[in-house]
């Protein structure tokens, strides 16, 4: 069946209009300005509408897989089910779920002990048809892990698998290079004593001689199969350069704005966290990411670890900090589609997916009112 949006305020690329848009199972149909006279038309009372959004990078399904320290969910996909309501009432109708490989957090259950299960909960819901909206594999590669490689191999083969980011989380450098509020985060999601954690500290430090060893393996897997690859946690034009050197076409959590700026010149895209938009800065020492858009070193946001970060995101930036709500909504619609190859949404146009979102700001805050995902209403 069609669905007539109409009375609302529809964020084009360079604009927002007041109009009509039309929509099926088929895709857009039409996006006119005005307000239609079919009795079928739904009233958006002024409403913004928007593409669905596309999130690149999320782990928020780990909190649903371990909701309390210590805690591992008997049931891999109830988790994702669970996580995929939460993403669609943030207005999200493309997923990519971030899995880390290789990497030992130091908690009780850490993501070695996740990593299959979350796996095989994504792949199970896609297939059964259980989704509210689409999800596809972001594999996190932890390169200071000796064995990485081998946890992805299985795995990258799979259609669902659409992104690979190369990562390096030694302790001193990258996002922690500041080690005070690396002990802040690990201390305080662990709960080691202070013994336990200098030998955590260690034991990281040691595994940084796998990246190098890690790092070609790792790349060759992802570029002989076409899989586009980000590097992560640019801190240094160096880093930007090793990264073009691998094939990256995406610099995601550059911690710079020199790291962001050397992106951009080198032609890759840019995404930071929303997160650090709505809390005014980093919680690890990184730079404010709407100091990167002020400085038009920006290109899109991630939720990273909530969700609902990405509207209120978009509306910081523009409320707070001048930028247009056009530019501000395209930081998570279709700047991160193009970015990802994704030609068929990300816009409302005619002829693309019919990936829709209606919502409206209750003061600071946007409201989820209605998202369709391929022409079906979800939320």
């Amino acid at each position: 069946m069609e669905t007539i949006l109409t009375n609302a305020r529809i964020v084009l690329e360079t604009e927002v209009v007041e109009g009509t848009i039309a929509f099926d199972s088929r895709g857009i149909r039409a996006v006119d300005q005005g307000r239609s006279a079919l009795p079928s038309a739904i009233d958006c009372e002024g409403d913004l509408v928007t593409p669905g959004l596309i999130e690149m990078h999320t782990d928020n399904m780990e909190k649903h897989l371990v909701p309390r320290p210590g805690v591992l969910w008997p049931n891999g996909l109830a988790a994702a089910v669970a996580h995929d309501a939460q993403m669609a009432a943030a207005g999200v109708t493309t997923v990519y779920d971030a899995i880390c490989a290789g990497y030992d957090s130091g908690s009780s259950i850490s993501r070695r002990d996740t990593f299959e299960m979350l796996i095989r909960a994504i792949k199970d819901g896609m297939a059964e048809g259980v989704f509210r909206i689409d999800h596809k594999l972001h594999l996190r590669c932890e390169l200071t892990g000796d064995d990485v490689a081998d946890v992805i191999a299985p795995h990258i083969d799979h259609p669902l698998v659409a992104l690979g980011s190369l990562m390096d989380h030694t302790p001193g450098q990258r996002q922690w290079r500041d080690l005070a509020s690396l002990r802040t985060y690990v201390v305080g999601k662990t709960g080691k004593s202070e013994e336990e954690w200098q030998a955590h500290l260690k034991s990281r430090q040691a595994s940084a001689s796998n990246v190098p060893k890690m790092w070609p393996i790792v790349v060759d897997m992802f570029r002989s199969r076409g899989i586009p690859l980000a590097s992560h946690d640019d801190t240094t034009p160096e880093h930007v350069d090793e990264g073009v050197a691998s094939g990256v076409v995406i610099s995601e959590f550059p911690t710079t704005v020199e790291a962001a700026a050397a992106a951009k010149a080198k032609g890759l895209r840019t995404v930071a966290g929303a997160p650090n938009v709505v809390r005014g800065g980093s919680h690890s020492g990184g730079v404010s990411v709407a100091t990167l858009a002020t400085e038009g070193v920006l290109d899109g946001l991630s939720s990273d670890y909530v969700p609902s970060s990405l509207l209120q995101a978009v509306h910081t930036l523009t409320t707070r900090h001048d930028l247009a709500l056009p530019k501000t909504v395209g930081m998570v619609t279709w700047a991160i589609a193009d970015a990802l190859g994704l030609d068929d949404r990300g816009h409302l146009r005619a002829g693309l997916r019919a990936d829709v979102l209606r919502y409206r700001v209750v003061g600071e805050t946007p409201v989820v009112r209605g998202l369709w995902c391929e022409g079906r209403h979800v939320m």
